[in-house]
């Protein structure tokens, strides 16, 4: 009855925030393409890597103009992430790839450094899509939000 007046749960503290947001701007500094972070506290009854579609295209991750677009995405509570990248930088980097972020992050998730961890993968995916899609100060832009973004 009173939802609105809840406070909203904090994942991370400011400073975990700002290391975050901080590698996702490094990393596409040197790209055209675009990452996203989205935490949530559960994924119940689906795959993670089912729910991290979903929020790509809820999130229109899809209509950057190269397809590059990555989204690391962390159900805190229920210990499930994944890694979903777009057609044009998955075609270049493929399921190994993927593997092997999602593995480092889970190595700092297991001694509890989750901002650490994302940032970590996130200057990873930036570096891949450095080598795929560098940056062109002449024609690329932000096309997507840097920020966190936090579901339920």
């Amino acid at each position: 009855m009173f939802a609105i007046f809840r406070k909203k749960k904090k994942f991370f503290t400011e400073e975990d925030n700002q290391l975050i947001v901080k590698a996702i701007g490094l990393a596409e500094h040197q790209t055209s393409g675009e990452v996203r972070v989205f935490i949530e506290s559960h994924c119940s009854w689906v795959d993670a890597i089912d729910r991290a579609a979903e929020i790509f295209f809820s999130l229109k991750m899809e209509k950057t103009e190269q397809r590059n677009a990555v989204l690391v995405y962390v159900a805190i509570k229920d210990r499930q992430l994944a890694v979903f990248g777009d057609e044009g930088i998955h075609h270049k980097v493929g399921d190994a790839y993927w593997n092997k972020v999602v593995g480092e992050m889970l190595t700092s998730f297991n001694t509890n450094n989750y901002a650490e961890g994302i940032s970590n993968c996130v200057i990873q995916i930036g570096e891949a899509l450095k080598t795929h899609f560098p940056f062109n100060k002449d024609t690329d832009i932000n096309e997507l939000p840097d920020e966190i973004v936090f579901g339920r």
